[in-house]
C-alpha cells in the first residue's frame, strides 16, 4: 500500500462514477463512454496505490478480458447493452476476482428481478390463456420475491434461513419428502410462470442494467474494500 488516503480518494471517485452511471442509465438509458473509459484508465493508478503485485495485476487484466468476452457475446445476442459491457469490464480492472463474483451475483439478481417484473406488467393477453396468465403472475411474484430475499441476505450478510425457522419447519413438517415436493412445485411455478411472461411480452423492455451494476459495485466497495482501509489504514 502506497497511501491509504490516496486509495480512499480513488475508491470515492469510483463510487461517484457508479452513481453517475446509474443516473444516466435511468435518465436516458445510456452509460457514457467517457465515464467507463475514465474508470478503466484510472485502474492502474489504483493498482499502484493499493500495492498490487504483478501477479495480482495479471489477474485483474485476465478477469477484465474474460468479462468483456462473455458480456460482448451477450451484447451480440441482445441480452445486454453496450454501456453495461464496458462498465463491467472497467470494474473488473478494479475489483478482485472473488469480490467481482459477488458483484455479478447481486447484479444478476437485481437485473433478473427487474426484467421479470417488467415483463409481468407488459404481458399480451390472449384468449384461452387465463390459467397460464395466472401461473405467469404467480411465478413472477415468487421469482421477484425470492430474488429480493436473496439480495437482502447478501447485502445484510444474513442467512437466508435462520436456525429458528429451520427448527419450526422440521417440527411442523417432519417428513423431508413433503418439503422437497413443495420446493419442486414452487420451482415449477416459477419456471413456467417466468417463461410465460417473457414469451408474451408486448415489446421487449430496456432494463437499466447499469443501475444493477452500480448497486452491486457500491455494495462490494462498501463491504470489501472500505472496511480493510478503516481497520488497517490501507487496501490490498
Amino acid at each position: 500500500m502506497q497511501g491509504g488516503i490516496f486509495s480512499y480518494a480513488l475508491l470515492a471517485i469510483l463510487a461517484t462514477g457508479l452513481l453517475v452511471a446509474a443516473y444516466t442509465d435511468l435518465q436516458r438509458r445510456q452509460i457514457d463512454n467517457r465515464l467507463t473509459g475514465a474508470i478503466a484508465l484510472a485502474a492502474p493508478v489504483f493498482w499502484y496505490a493499493a500495492g498490487l503485485s504483478f501477479t495480482e495485476i495479471g489477474y485483474q487484466l485476465g478477469l477484465a478480458l474474460a468479462v468483456f468476452i462473455v458480456t460482448a457475446i451477450l451484447f451480440a445476442l441482445r441480452q445486454m447493452g453496450g454501456g453495461d459491457v464496458k462498465l463491467l469490464a472497467a470494474l473488473a480492472l478494479w475489483i478482485a476476482p472473488l469480490a467481482f463474483i459477488k458483484l455479478l451475483v447481486i447484479m444478476a439478481l437485481i437485473g433478473g428481478a427487474a426484467s421479470v417484473g417488467g415483463a409481468a406488467f407488459n404481458v399480451q393477453r390472449r384468449e384461452g390463456e387465463s390459467a397460464r396468465d395466472v401461473i405467469g403472475a404467480a411465478g413472477s411474484i415468487l421469482f421477484v420475491g425470492l430474488s429480493g430475499w436473496v439480495i437482502y441476505g447478501i447485502l445484510a450478510s444474513q442467512p437466508l434461513l435462520s436456525a429458528e425457522l429451520l427448527g419450526v419447519i422440521s417440527q411442523y413438517i417432519p417428513q423431508p419428502w413433503i418439503v422437497i415436493a413443495a420446493l419442486l412445485i414452487l420451482a415449477g411455478i416459477i419456471f413456467f410462470g417466468v417463461l410465460h411472461v417473457v414469451k408474451r411480452q408486448k415489446a421487449r423492455l430496456r432494463i437499466p442494467y447499469g443501475v444493477a451494476i452500480s448497486i452491486a459495485g457500491l455494495w462490494v466497495l462498501a463491504n470489501t474494500y472500505l472496511p480493510v482501509f478503516q481497520h488497517n489504514g490501507s487496501i490490498g
